[in-house]
């Protein structure tokens, strides 16, 4: 597990968790967790235009949304080592799943690719937030790239738990989504022990060697709802089926999700920011149809289907943690400029969490800063190559 610090972002306070944000108060919307040093947070608006449509009255923000800390950690973690060591920085395969995020980290240097034979051997290479299996850190080693291993400090707690299990001798029924990165990471830990259900019915048809000694762990972005009745399928065909010390789906996955269906009693429609390939973005979609309200899933405002607010009086917006803040300020702005004439931010959760920097990047960073020039901290970034987490 990373290190952790005090927390620096905070959720709106929860004494008022109904507050009203009336037109042209943005102070209203609550605080961020300011830039890691040497970083410089994105807030440009997109270029892209934005359909005309007849913006319902109520707009209902969820809280929490957006950016969790594991993503906080990785964008951050690609920022500062552009500060530290100086571009290019490579990243196998996109750092969190946002192509606005991604896009902005290609302007200021970083080179994002599939596979490690793209790096060039002695390169900086960070790994992303959804882990990787130890054959990429053995491969990363073997070409003498400098790794600095961004993996969500939750996602490396199912990696420390399967390896356990697996020493134990149990067969592990990973519950996910085939062909995701992170379970892709995470059966790279347990190659021979795992097998990878994605629903009920596979839960029902999964073989294992010893129905005394089966384990489960789950994609940490899951539907919290979904996830439950598969485990519970697996409880009655394993009566003794052990599992891990807590809940494999993070803390943030859970949250949003609960503000999302906190919404969805109050709204005609949910507008989730997020990309397609956001495990919990989708999540956050299917959690609110479940709920009985239309919801969509949109990358931007721009991609707004203005046949969407037909008979529409509240709109809830919601976004996935991967999703920077911007993207809802500019659809909030946007239904305001279209007739909206209250924002009422409904806080379900109050949620105020922080990962560190991995040690030797923060160590760097500071030579760096106590240098007064990049090239101050190039023989003590050395120690970083071939070593996962640094």
């Amino acid at each position: 597990m990373s290190e952790t610090t005090s927390p620096t972002w905070s959720s709106a306070s929860s004494s008022n968790p109904h507050r009203l944000l009336h037109l042209g108060h943005p102070q209203g919307t609550p605080a961020r967790r300011a830039p890691a040093a040497g970083a410089d947070r994105m807030g440009y608006m997109s270029s892209l235009s934005i359909p005309a449509f007849a913006a319902p009255r109520q707009v209902l923000l969820a809280a929490p949304r957006g950016y969790c800390a594991g993503v906080e950690r990785a964008i951050d973690i690609v920022e500062v080592a552009l500060a530290t060591y100086g571009p290019p920085v490579h990243v196998r395969k996109q750092i969190v799943h946002n192509l606005h995020v991604v896009k902005d980290l290609e302007t200021r240097g970083a080179v994002f690719v599939d596979e490690l034979d793209e790096v060039p051997e002695g390169a900086t290479v960070v790994f992303s937030a959804h882990g990787v299996a130890p054959s990429v850190h053995a491969e990363a080693k073997a070409r003498g790239l400098r790794v600095i291993d961004a993996t969500c400090p939750l996602v490396t707690k199912v990696h420390q738990e399967a390896r356990k299990f697996a020493a134990k001798g149990y067969d592990i029924v990973l519950v996910g989504h085939e062909g995701h990165e992170e379970v892709v990471g995470t059966m790279g830990h347990a190659p021979r022990a795992v097998h990878l259900v994605g629903d009920e019915e596979e839960a029902a048809r999964v073989e294992v060697a010893d129905s005394e000694r089966v384990a489960y762990l789950t994609q940490t972005t899951l539907s919290v709802d979904e996830t439950a009745g598969v485990i519970g399928t697996l409880r009655e065909r394993f009566p003794v089926l052990a599992g891990p010390r807590s809940d494999d789906i993070c803390y943030a996955t859970q949250n949003r999700q609960a503000a999302v269906k906190t919404l969805a009693r109050d709204c005609q429609l949910v507008l989730v920011i997020g990309a397609e390939n956001s495990s919990n973005s989708v999540r956050l979609v299917e959690v609110a149809r479940a709920a009985g309200c239309q919801a969509h899933l949109v990358s931007e405002a721009s991609s707004i289907d203005p046949a969407w607010f037909e008979g529409v009086d509240t709109v809830g917006v919601s976004s996935g943690a991967s999703a920077p803040e911007w993207l809802v300020d500019e659809l909030v702005a946007a239904l305001r400029e279209r007739g909206a004439t209250e924002v009422r931010e409904v806080e379900v959760i109050p949620e105020n969490v922080h990962f560190a920097l991995p040690g030797t990047l923060r160590r760097d960073a500071e030579a760096v800063r106590a240098g007064g020039a990049r090239g101050t901290a190039a023989g003590v970034a050395t120690r970083a190559v071939g070593r996962p987490g640094g």
